[in-house]
């Protein structure tokens, strides 16, 4: 039985502060992620744009993830370990954790297991000058456990509509990044993908998305990731679709198709 959607809505605000004009709020949620947190944090540290806050949001990790995130938070203003008291399980909690107490006009998402190239925001933040994009993504490049490279890029299309984006979610969460002043905060729904419900609910607001071009960070593929489970996944997606989404089930349908040919040319790369 596919997963029911939750009561939980999202919310719109507007930036809390206007002097943040610029912030860029990043969002990392961490469970047990000791063996990967210093290289996430430093993937954010060595940005060459340096107007972010790094806001790590502690998900009842057991391991020594907390105390090595309280230790770059004593030493950098900019970076804030937070808890997330009400566990569940799922990433939209600690995420929510995130988004509530973020300052930025922008908000970013980064998981405590992947990383960030150097020019990532700069590169993102010059394409919202475009009234009409709410969303900027990129290509990324997926790395093992150990953060080896072999050159296996996800390339993500140029520009996507709500419509687009329907065939399947091609945003890499690690990607992307969406401005407040245009469609407000977005709080997440206590789902799987999710993620991609949020991107669709921006984008349903009449927003584009739009691609660097460019491969800006990197997705660390591990075994026991939540998103591992193919099966699982095909639930969710359909979840999506028509207690989220609402949609009928034939068109529900139609998209499933397109999903699972996005989802299998992602998985050989």
């Amino acid at each position: 039985m596919p997963l029911q959607s939750t009561d939980k809505q999202y919310i719109r605000t507007e930036p809390s502060n206007a002097k943040n004009n610029g912030l860029v709020s990043v969002i990392m949620p961490m469970h047990n992620a000791s063996r990967f947190i210093k290289d996430a944090i430093e993937s954010v540290v060595a940005q060459t744009y340096s107007d972010w806050e790094l806001l790590i949001v502690d998900d009842n990790s057991t391991d020594e993830s907390a105390e090595i995130a309280r230790e770059y938070a004593s030493r950098n203003p900019k970076i804030k370990l937070l808890a997330n008291d009400n566990p569940i399980g799922m990433p939209s909690a600690p995420r929510n954790v995130g988004v509530k107490a973020a300052q930025g006009r922008f908000i970013a998402f980064l998981d405590s297991d992947d990383l960030w190239f150097p020019q990532k925001l700069e590169q993102q933040l010059s394409l919202f000058k475009d009234n009409r994009t709410a969303i900027v993504y990129s290509n990324y490049e997926k790395i093992d456990e150990h953060g080896n490279r072999a050159n296996r890029i996800v390339v993500a299309p140029e520009r996507i509509t709500y419509r687009k984006l329907l065939h399947g979610n091609v945003i890499g969460n690690l990607t992307g990044i969406y401005d407040t002043a245009k469609v407000g905060k977005a709080l997440i729904k206590d789902i799987h993908h999710e993620d991609y419900a949020m991107w669709l609910y921006i984008l349903k607001q009449g927003y584009n998305a739009q691609n660097t071009g460019t491969t800006l960070a990197a997705y660390r593929v591990c075994q026991d990731s939540v998103s591992s489970n193919k099966l699982k996944a095909v639930s969710w997606q359909w979840n999506i679709y028509r207690q989220v989404e609402h949609l009928s089930w034939l068109r529900s349908a139609r998209y499933m198709l397109s999903y699972a040919y996005k989802a299998f040319v992602k998985s050989i790369i």
